[in-house]
């Protein structure tokens, strides 16, 4: 896979960015009692955590040594009721943490979704889908690790390092420097291999995103796959991914172990440094043993957030690398937007077209410099309202470019689109694609019943039987009444459990639902039988009365009965007229004509 596809994918910055953990704490603030809730937690966890060693140094010097059993049973009580509160606190720690993190994943997914559904069709056609389903999915919950493991731990870790760090210098500062002595050692080692884990990271996202991009390409490709007996290739290719990725994630654990035993093993020579020194001093009595073990104590609790440190940093740049992408897609700014005062003409003119001298390339970087990537060039043409116009042409045209340039999924590169007179720069764009219906050749039916997908376009209250009249008209009644549970019977994934022919058919009783004033369609028979043509041409007769209507097709014999067809060359209207006097003129539309009739 190219790894073209992979850009940004494994850019990585800071672990703690100031600006982004800003802007997940505006994302977080609605949560913001649950966030306090476990700040307030974080002090009272840590004083009962801190409170245990101090309790073994009491019981040791002023209750065992002196052989007081009576006093000794009351320390282990306190010690008791201490452990079960720490218990019972941390229990509630973790579960507001994870409460946060999940209500805040589920926040920042549906203002993706709903962001990501707003985008322009251009957005769509330079972003690949694995890629966004990867920022949805696997960024947002990232970001949730960010409160449930990553600043949250960090935050209690800091206030319990405080805390053992106050009471070892209150208790004893020598035995305090002594601990702290190997400190800039730590700093070194954890320094360097925090680096390398960034670097190690790094890598893993980057082959992380390239086995999404390459399963999500082949799953969708599956039937072609098969076709063409690609499994045992495409097998390769996922074991080569598959491997490459876990080289990737083996790399990033070899250098969290090897910071985790680094820590381990310093720790183990600050208590070794301690009980030399420790002894000395109980030696020459200015120790007790009860303060000795008080401090190994403290010194385990000093090292073990250090100790974890890899894990907590891996967490962090996850969180903050997935929040840079995350906000970086939710800055990405619609290109096609309703404008702030639109037009919107009414009456039997606003079913009319025009194009006034179109050019347009989907090329964004070259479409101003280079004729030949324009797809249309200085096009022009109108349809009367109430007309039936067919555009025909070879592929590359740019037919289906017109369908797309009439609904504003893209907008001109120059010229001007009208729909009832207006350019469609200045409708509102739901109202103009609610008055500008398309279907297309590749019909999408999405998983659910065959209700909710004649539905898809109509808000509020529809009966049963507009329903069942939309379906007769359509010609689907047959094979819709033949499903199990007829309207409530299930659809799978882009309608794969029934043929193309009878997808059409329902996209042709959605659109009589939907009832738009304009109606485009692109290549709505291809690929049919001639018994689904037939009753799909028989509905679409019903379905253009009393609309403006624009027919795309590469089949001539589909369209002979159009009002007016276009011949489009060169991105231009090279021929117009009826079948008739096209073929009498015996130009381009005529020679196709004669090359299909001819077959």
């Amino acid at each position: 896979m190219p790894d073209a596809q992979d850009d940004g994918e494994g850019a990585l910055g800071r672990a703690f960015d100031r600006r982004l953990v800003a802007r997940l704490w505006d994302a977080a603030r609605a949560h913001h009692r649950l966030i306090y809730g476990s700040l307030l937690l974080f002090p009272l966890i840590a004083a009962l955590e801190l409170a245990q060693p101090y309790l073994l140094k009491i019981a040791i010097d002023e209750h065992i040594l002196r052989g007081d059993w009576t006093g000794l049973t009351q320390v282990a009580g306190l010690y008791v009721l201490v452990l079960v509160g720490l218990y019972v606190l941390r229990m509630a720690e973790a579960y507001l943490m994870h409460l946060t993190g999940q209500r805040v994943m589920h926040d920042v997914r549906a203002r993706l979704f709903a962001h990501v559904v707003r985008l322009d069709a251009r957005f769509f056609d330079r972003n690949p889908v694995g890629r966004l389903m990867t920022r949805v999915l696997y960024d947002a919950e990232a970001v949730s690790d960010a409160f449930t493991s990553g600043l949250s731990a960090i935050v209690a870790d800091v206030v319990t390092l405080a805390g053992v760090v106050a009471i070892m210098l209150w208790m004893d500062w020598h035995l305090a420097l002594v601990t702290f002595s190997i400190v800039p050692v730590l700093a070194v080692f954890a320094g360097y291999f925090r680096l390398r884990a960034r670097d190690a990271y790094r890598t893993v996202r980057r082959r992380l995103a390239r086995l999404n991009g390459f399963l999500q390409e082949s799953l969708q490709g599956m039937a072609v796959v098969q076709l063409f007996a690609r499994e045992a290739h495409e097998r390769e290719r996922f074991l080569e991914l598959n491997a490459s990725y876990r080289r990737a994630l083996f790399q990033s654990t070899v250098f969290e172990a090897t910071l985790y035993s680094t820590v381990e093993a310093i720790g183990a020579i600050a208590v070794a440094l301690l009980l030399w020194y420790g002894g000395a001093q109980i030696a020459a009595g200015t120790l007790t043993f009860g303060a000795l073990v008080a401090f190994l104590q403290y010194t385990n609790r000093f090292f073990l957030p250090i100790r974890d440190l890899g894990a907590k940093y891996t967490v962090m740049q996850a969180a903050m690398a997935s929040a840079e992408r995350i906000f970086e897609l939710l800055d990405e700014k619609p290109a096609i937007v309703s404008p702030a005062e639109p037009v919107a003409p009414r009456g039997a003119a606003a079913t009319g077209l025009a194009f006034d001298r179109v050019s347009f390339a989907y090329d964004t970087q070259t479409r101003l410099r280079r004729d030949d990537h324009m797809v249309l060039r200085d096009c022009s043409f109108e349809v009367a309202p109430g007309e039936h116009v067919a555009i025909v042409g070879a592929t590359g045209e740019g037919k289906s470019t017109c369908a797309r340039l009439l609904n504003r999924s893209y907008d001109v590169t120059a010229g001007r689109v009208l729909v009832g007179g207006v350019d469609v720069r200045e409708w509102d764009l739901e109202h103009l694609r609610r008055h500008v219906g398309l279907i297309f050749q590749d019909t999408v039916l999405f998983t659910g019943s065959v209700e909710a997908n004649l539905r898809l376009g109509v808000d509020g209250a529809l009966d049963r039987a507009a329903l069942e009249r939309a379906v007769r008209m359509a010609n689907a009644a047959a094979f819709v009444d033949a499903l199990p549970g007829r309207f409530d019977a299930p659809l799978s994934e882009r309608g794969a459990n029934i043929s193309h022919g009878q997808r059409q058919l329902l996209a042709i009783a959605r659109a009589l639902v939907y009832n738009p004033a304009v109606l485009v369609l692109d290549e709505a028979t291809s690929s049919v039988d001639p018994e689904s043509e037939a009753l799909i041409q028989d509905a679409m007769k019903r379905l253009l009365t009393g609309r403006t209507t624009i027919t795309i097709a590469h089949r001539l014999a589909t369209v002979h009965g159009a009002d007016r067809i276009l011949v489009l060359h060169r991105g231009r209207v090279h021929e117009e007229g009826t079948h008739g006097e096209l073929l009498r003129h015996g130009g381009l539309y005529a020679r196709l004509w004669e090359l299909q009739t001819a077959r």
